[in-house]
């Protein structure tokens, strides 16, 4: 049972259904990929519970979830709620060991193995950063802040000075056995199609600063339509300075866009963002054979990779030309993950 204390809030009765019918698509699509097809279908239903998220009732056979869900927190942490009853729903029915109130140790086995948030939270949260990074994620937001000119040159800069510091962070704390546990955040706001310059800002993520990333269906319940959102999975430390470099970004992109607008009067906003995300791929690239020459060499972090695997153990890897239409005559190709979901991807 997950407890928090949230304003309440109001749908439509048609929205409603829509969003229950979603509902239920999602437990299919996680009764498949994460349970292997052994629950049995429950009752779904909305409260106005302003207190509790969400609630498995084993001797009714009801999966409560608030409706502040739908409104407050959005669907992606809406279904990181249903994991965690879907959970509760596996104890309790398929190995027979009901431990709800207390979260037990057969609770937590089947959360861990399946990436599931086992607090009694149940939602991705936001932790304080350990003080030992604090300085090194304070130091990185001052860097990026003195990017705030519409000079393109001086942003690509900044960025690449805070990769460099955050690369030499992350092996000096896997060399003295510092790595912490992973979780996740959402990033940005869902959208229906994703665009190009989304794409390429995922994939610096990905490549440059130390997270997987993901592309994870959710619905647009305002809207009655389906959608996507980025999912970040990585250490504390690290998924802050993802949020910072995506805030940045993003900033960035739009800045220069009203700046080049106000001074031509022409052009796509689309294309010349995607053409700055490009540009701050491309430099990041540059700077990566200069840190490998110094011996600085990021191998991967397996575990986190094994992380990503247990929460979306069914995933598609498309190829992705990173790059906007004739805007660079060289572009990288990136691979970026999205979840296969039968019902409700779009």
């Amino acid at each position: 049972m997950l407890h928090r204390n949230l304003p309440p809030a109001i749908l439509s009765v048609e929205l409603e259904r829509a969003a229950l019918r979603a509902v239920r698509s999602t437990y299919a699509d996680l009764n498949g990929s994460l349970f292997s097809w052994r629950l049995e279908y429950p009752h779904f239903e909305l409260t106005d519970n302003a207190t509790v998220l969400g609630r498995w009732h084993g001797g009714t056979r009801i999966i409560e979830l608030s409706r502040t869900l739908l409104l407050e927190r959005g669907w992606a942490v809406l279904v990181e709620v249903l994991k965690h009853e879907m959970a509760h729903q596996y104890v309790d029915e398929v190995l027979g060991r009901p431990d709800e109130s207390t979260h037990g140790p057969e609770f937590r086995r089947v959360c861990e193995e399946r990436g599931i948030d086992a607090r009694a939270a149940g939602i991705p949260e936001v932790r304080r950063t350990p003080e030992g990074e604090a300085h090194v994620l304070d130091r990185i937001a001052k860097l990026l802040a003195l990017a705030e000119s519409p000079n393109e040159h001086e942003a690509q800069a900044a960025m690449s000075a805070a990769q460099r510091l955050m690369l030499k962070y992350n092996i000096e704390s896997v060399l003295q056995g510092g790595r912490s546990a992973y979780t996740i955040r959402h990033l940005g706001t869902p959208t229906g199609r994703v665009p190009e310059s989304q794409r390429i800002l995922a994939s610096i993520l990905s490549d440059f600063f130390f997270v997987q990333v993901i592309w994870v269906p959710v619905w647009r319940p305002l809207e009655n339509k389906r959608g996507s959102v980025l999912e970040v999975c990585g250490t504390i430390e690290n998924l802050e300075l993802a949020e910072y470099v995506h805030a940045f970004l993003a900033h960035t992109g739009d800045r220069l866009w009203r700046d080049y607008k106000r001074r031509t009067g022409s052009g796509k906003r689309e294309n010349f963002v995607a053409g700055v995300m490009t540009g701050f791929r491309d430099r990041l690239l540059r700077e990566r054979k200069k840190s490998e020459h110094e011996g600085l060499v990021w191998v991967g972090d397996g575990d986190l990779q094994a992380f990503l695997r247990r929460r979306h153990p069914h995933v598609r890897w498309t190829r992705h030309t990173v790059g906007a239409l004739r805007l660079r005559k060289k572009a990288p190709t990136a691979w970026l993950a999205a979840i296969m979901y039968s019902s409700t991807s779009s």
